[in-house]
């Protein structure tokens, strides 16, 4: 694949961004794709290794070495057939997946791996500027009705898979726009919501319907961070109306942190703190938005939602951020030889820290201390260390003695994960859950992602929790087939 020696002979190449400085000031992305040649050259670094780990790295299962050979050929438009193959929206993934693929790649053994998401992001642009990216609306009609519950990545992968197929398919989302936690969970300056308006429009052209601001669930609504919904829809009416239903929702339940003083003023969850950004970018009049202009803001979680909220606070004109993680620092280098070719846990620092914020490991947040008119001044924390319990062989966290110190903040938001999907909408189709308060349905045999309720599936973060945007596109995918068997006995859908 791609040149035979262009592995010895080439460096990878990272793209070029804007410098954090004035990147700072604005809210659009800031990354620039590979030029043409640029992109050849990285393809050419394609080993012929024989077996491709990318592969099976990569969730979706991309089949990275053809079109990492095909973009170091220039045939562009074939690459492109090879990627839609198997991946719906690599304009999303190509700007937001971590690339396990990478991790995965066999020149990383020894060398920088290839920069396969660098080349994606080039491919689909190119589609996309070359008018290569076209409705493909079913041939014939199935005459059956889906109803995809959630417009995040799983919902718009299995609704566009079962279009295609010629079924009729209704996405509902309880927001005002379609996009799920794609639209008010990324910030803009990570990935511009264009690229989904552009998938939407697509989407409507193979004969999806979309219904925004309708919420489907039972009884009294709860959790959803982001909840515009203008109507609400009986559960019972929608399995009356439907031969099939999905359930794609995100897992929107944020994890709390109760300790003394969280009832003050200025802390929230994270996901109370990004989607108004978002509709203000949007164009939308947000009142009472959460602004970290001029505040010290402190961040408690250091991954992805933590990284955004650094990001975003940063934009709005923060006097300091600090961004906490309770585990230790994870080592700069992996140790290859014992992690390859899975993801390894090493210290990874985004475009958001690098615009600058304060970052800190082995803390626990105590307290959080008020300024005598009920708002958060200031929180107090501590070190801890991980130690091996002797008897029981658990890792458990220990406060280091006389480690406790104080530290300024104005505004104080919660970026630990999320622990599951709202239960009103599985509890109003009488979905079972397992330990985990996620929707229980497996994905392997005939009842792949079938829930215990007749014609009812489910996929994404509401079936496996909280994961990244490329896992989801890969359940939707697959429970568009289980969906489509079961209607039709068989599929021609990809596995």
């Amino acid at each position: 694949m791609g040149k035979i020696t262009g592995f010895m002979e080439y460096q990878r190449l990272e793209e070029a961004a804007e410098a954090a400085a004035s990147r700072k000031q604005h809210w659009r992305e800031f990354v620039m794709h590979l030029t043409d040649e640029q992109a050849k050259v990285q393809g050419a670094r394609c080993m012929d290794c024989g077996i491709p780990f990318c592969n099976n790295g990569c969730p979706v299962n991309n089949i990275i070495p053809d079109f990492n050979d095909l973009v170091y050929r220039q045939d562009w438009r074939a690459a492109l057939e090879v990627l839609h193959s198997t991946n719906n929206f690599p304009e999303f993934t190509g700007r937001v997946c971590p690339a396990p693929c990478e991790a995965a790649c066999t020149l990383n053994i020894n060398e920088a791996p290839v920069g396969i998401k660098s080349i994606e992001h080039a491919i689909i642009d190119k589609g996309w500027a070359e008018g290569w990216v076209v409705p493909q609306p079913a041939a014939a009609k199935t005459g059956k009705k889906v109803a995809v519950i959630g417009s995040g990545p799983a919902g718009l992968a299995c609704a566009q898979q079962l279009a295609r197929v010629g079924h009729e398919v209704t996405v509902f989302e309880k927001n005002d726009r379609v996009g799920g936690l794609l639209r008010y969970g990324i910030p803009d300056f990570k990935m511009e919501k264009s690229h989904i308006d552009r998938r939407v429009a697509q989407m409507r052209d193979e004969g999806v319907q979309f219904r925004t601001g309708v919420l489907v669930a039972k009884g009294q609504i709860d959790g959803g961070v982001t909840n515009w919904a203008k109507e609400k829809l009986d559960p019972e009416q929608v399995l009356k109306d439907f031969d099939a239903v999905v359930l794609a929702g995100g897992a929107e339940q944020p994890r709390d942190l109760p300790v003394p003083g969280r009832e003050l003023k200025g802390i929230h969850f994270a996901m109370e703190f990004l989607p108004p950004q978002n509709k203000v970018v949007a164009g939308d009049e947000v009142r009472d938005q959460i602004l970290a202009t001029g505040k010290h803001v402190v961040v408690i979680g250091g991954g992805d939602t933590g990284s955004d909220c650094v990001g975003t606070s940063n934009r709005h004109g923060a006097a300091s951020v600090t961004q906490f993680e309770l585990l230790p620092q994870p080592p700069v280098q992996e140790n290859k030889e014992l992690t390859w070719p899975y993801w390894p846990i090493k210290l990874r620092t985004s475009s958001s820290h690098e615009e600058g914020a304060a970052r800190d490991w082995s803390v626990t947040t105590k307290r959080f201390n008020g300024d005598g008119k009920g708002n958060v001044k200031s929180l107090t924390a501590a070190r801890v260390e991980w130690k091996k319990d002797p008897q029981t062989g658990q890792t458990k966290m220990v406060e280091v003695e006389g480690s406790e110190f104080e530290l300024a903040a104005d505004l104080v938001l919660f970026a630990m994960g999320f622990v599951a999907p709202v239960a009103s909408v599985l509890e109003g189709f009488g979905v079972d859950r397992d330990p985990r308060g996620n929707a229980r349905a497996v994905t392997q045999g005939a009842g792949s992602y079938k829930t215990n309720v007749d014609k009812v599936f489910a996929a994404g973060d509401m079936r496996r929790g909280q994961s990244l945007v490329v896992w989801a596109i890969r359940e939707g995918r697959q429970c568009a087939r289980a969906v489509d068997e079961t209607l039709m006995g068989t599929s021609t859908l990809p596995r």
